[in-house]
């Protein structure tokens, strides 16, 4: 009964995250705590979205924006190598709750700002950020889609984010899992419910690709920070025993 529940709402997660620009870990991570315990987060979900995200990248690799990933792709091993080693010494629960602020704030900015005076984001931007994200990933889990708005800013939207950031993610788990291996925090128990997420992703990644070829960039845009504003509230919710016992 748990690989079921697990493996269909891993569908759901992904269908979703392939319409949103990303964020299946949010719908994973609670069942995940209730099933396995929080210790088992960061591993599990870091196998599933290894195996998911691989397929995704293959699924859209014409679209992908190296100029961005040739960026983005050191500061991520650097910053997964450190923060999945932190995530062996800390209990991370404070981090949720900072970053469930940063992504309202992203969205009242995006909500407030007129138009013409957005954020534009440049490829080098993604070394640092990327990094961090990275490093707060290896604690967590995941940071849901906190990159979303940067990589809107740039000025990829619909497959071409999805593929880029896909191929990014890639990096980032892979250098996640052989850390989290030679940490000994992997067992064989939490790599086979990893591996069931990413199978899940399978069939949702194909369906979600049939349902984005037919929104337009405007509707995508609207969705992702739809999901920006409903993740920042639902790691804020998750947290509430430790932010109103502060």
């Amino acid at each position: 009964m748990p690989l079921l529940v697990l493996g269909c709402a891993s569908f759901v997660a992904w269908f979703i995250s392939m319409l949103a620009g990303g964020g299946s870990p949010l719908v994973l991570i609670p069942l995940i705590n209730v099933l396995l315990g929080a210790a088992a987060i960061a591993p599990v979900i870091t196998t599933g979205m290894l195996i998911g995200n691989t397929q995704r990248a293959l699924f859209f690799w014409k679209d992908i924006d190296w100029q961005v990933t040739k960026w983005h792709v050191p500061g991520s091993v650097f910053g997964a190598i450190f923060g999945s080693y932190v995530f062996t010494q800390i209990h991370p629960e404070g981090l949720q709750i900072l970053i469930g602020i940063v992504l309202l704030l992203m969205v009242a900015y995006y909500l407030i700002r007129p138009q013409k005076n957005q954020f534009s984001a440049q490829a080098w931007q993604f070394l640092p950020l990327g990094c961090l994200n990275a490093f707060v990933s290896g604690i967590i889990g995941s940071t849901g889609p906190v990159m979303n708005p940067l990589y809107l800013s740039y000025g990829l939207v619909k497959e071409p984010m999805i593929a880029t950031k896909a191929v990014n993610v890639v990096v980032m788990h892979m250098v996640k899992l052989i850390t989290y291996l030679s940490l000994g925090v992997l067992t064989r128990e939490y790599l086979a419910y990893g591996i069931l997420i990413g199978l899940s992703a399978i069939p949702a990644n194909w369906l979600g690709k049939l349902v984005l070829q037919r929104m337009s960039n405007d509707h995508f845009q609207q969705v992702v920070f739809a999901f920006v504003a409903l993740s920042g509230m639902l790691m804020l919710w998750q947290q509430r025993g430790l932010w109103l016992s502060w």
